[in-house]
């Protein structure tokens, strides 16, 4: 198991009641609001260096067709100011923009561009099935090459459904939970964010944490009164939730490696009670591996961790960069998906073989021998860099990574959970935000987002960015 940085540092479970969080970030919401408008004319300042004109003015006809002006909210830079970037190409380890900017690009499509933006070995793939055909809304033979290798790999999985997103993928394993077990209630994680579906936006992060909205209008009541919230790290709610809901708990469903409210490693002890817990009361354990399936190792987060779940949801790296999803477990519990049982769920376009060559290829490159130790180097390297550069220049910041995965908190830590992540400053980490893109890195624009590396992040890459963060860090 690799180490994570020291930043992370053992702490007792943080437990905060639900209500004290939302009077916390009530409080501050005022004071963010006020800030909003002086933030973004600072960043009108200090972006004279870097030209976005092209950028502004893609953006700007945007918002008159795209509701914001983007398909998915966190793209409008709307926490760390300015405009967005309009990306015009990819290619390895690098975005290009629409006025000629090159930047490192450390979110990677958020986490598909594992091998590489445009890899060349996927490319050839999906090029050459083009020709055959890009949907059959039939079977097809690389749906089972694809299925037989997430099984080989990921220790909880003996069947396997594909679909077309990680919030389809979560949506269909919270009924799978449901029509196993014959009970209605969930256990969620404050922070984690399981997709758009109405019972997760509860406490969700990523996206709603990042604008500051409420779990979302347009979600009724209905939809989440039988999903219960626990703080992240804190075994003890957990336990307390079951007491007060005796036999009506379907499953628990979480991010093992937290990447929605920023990175956040679990306590090893956590996710091994919440296996005794789960087990215990007859409920399910499901890991959300969106994020972390096939990155921070080639069984995913629950062969790090040692840790396995009765289910698992998959993403992002085993599409290859095409949209896919994927949700998989025990053959006892899977066969009560349509239409080996009663339970349905259908997808046109789930398994199609643009999606399947890309994924198939992809899990190829990583299961070369040195790949996860390739980005462990890197990504290791990376953060302490970064981390170290910060706190010379006198900030208080923490952070740490597993494999290809890390992220960063303008705070002195520790980060144990989403209440904890609430405590970094946001508009400082806005301002680094735009420094970094004025340096020519790419960052996700959420303090409340994890980044990412890949095979072709060079050592190069790593020393430009640290070099980078040192600039930015002094005149912050």
């Amino acid at each position: 198991m690799s180490a994570m940085t020291a930043s992370f540092t053992v702490a007792p479970a943080h437990a905060r009641a639900t209500a004290s969080i939302r009077r916390a970030s009530a409080k501050r919401s005022g004071a963010r609001a006020v800030r909003k408008s002086i933030r973004a004319e600072a960043v009108k300042e200090k972006t004279s260096t870097l030209n976005t004109t092209k950028s502004d003015a893609i953006f700007k006809a945007a918002q008159d067709i795209l509701p914001g002006g983007v398909n998915s909210p966190v793209r409008a830079f709307k926490s760390v100011g300015g405009g967005p970037i309009v990306f015009e190409s990819v290619k390895d380890a690098y975005a290009f923009d629409v006025d000629g900017n090159k930047y490192v690009d450390y979110v990677g499509s958020w986490g598909p561009a594992i091998c590489g933006h445009a890899n060349e070995r996927v490319n050839a793939k999906l090029k050459a099935q083009i020709d055959k055909g890009t949907s059959f809304g039939a079977p097809c033979e690389l749906e089972n090459v694809l299925g037989q290798m997430v099984i080989d790999r990921v220790p909880s999985v003996e069947m396997v459904r594909f679909c077309n997103s990680g919030t389809e993928a979560c949506l269909s394993v919270l009924r799978v939970m449901r029509a196993h077990t014959g009970r209605d209630k969930i256990i969620k994680f404050e922070g984690c964010y399981h997709g758009h579906a109405d019972p997760f936006l509860v406490q969700a992060g990523s996206g709603v944490a990042t604008l500051g909205l409420p779990d979302s209008p347009g979600v009724p009541k209905a939809a989440t009164n039988t999903t219960l919230c626990a703080p992240y790290n804190d075994l003890d709610a957990v336990k307390k939730i079951f007491e007060e809901n005796k036999g009506e708990i379907a499953g628990v469903i979480l991010e093992p490696v937290v990447g929605n409210s920023g990175f956040i490693v679990p306590d090893k002890s956590f996710l091994e009670g919440l296996r005794e817990v789960t087990t215990a009361n007859g409920a399910l354990l499901c890991f959300d591996e969106v994020m972390t399936g096939f990155r921070i190792s080639k069984g995913c987060a629950q062969e790090y961790w040692g840790v396995t779940p009765d289910l698992t949801t998959m993403g992002k790296v085993i599409g290859g960069g095409m949209p896919v999803g994927a949700y998989g477990g025990k053959r006892e519990i899977m066969e009560v998906v349509a239409p080996a049982g009663p339970m349905y769920q259908a997808g046109t376009l789930s398994g199609n073989p643009l999606a399947m060559v890309a994924g198939i290829e992809t899990l190829e490159i990583l299961g070369e021998d040195g790949a996860y130790e390739y980005m462990d180097k890197m990504t290791t390297k990376l953060i302490n860099g970064i981390l170290e550069a910060g706190k010379a220049a006198g900030h208080e910041v923490c952070g740490g990574n597993i494999r290809g995965m890390f992220g960063l908190f303008f705070c002195a830590g520790p980060v144990k959970n989403f209440a904890d992540a609430t405590n970094s400053d946001t508009d400082k980490f806005a301002r680094w935000h735009r420094g970094m893109l004025e340096e020519g890195v790419y960052l996700a624009p959420s303090q409340y987002e994890a980044g990412f590396t890949g095979l072709k992040h060079t050592e190069e890459d790593i020393d430009f960015t640290i070099e980078a963060a040192k600039k930015v860090f002094a005149r912050i």
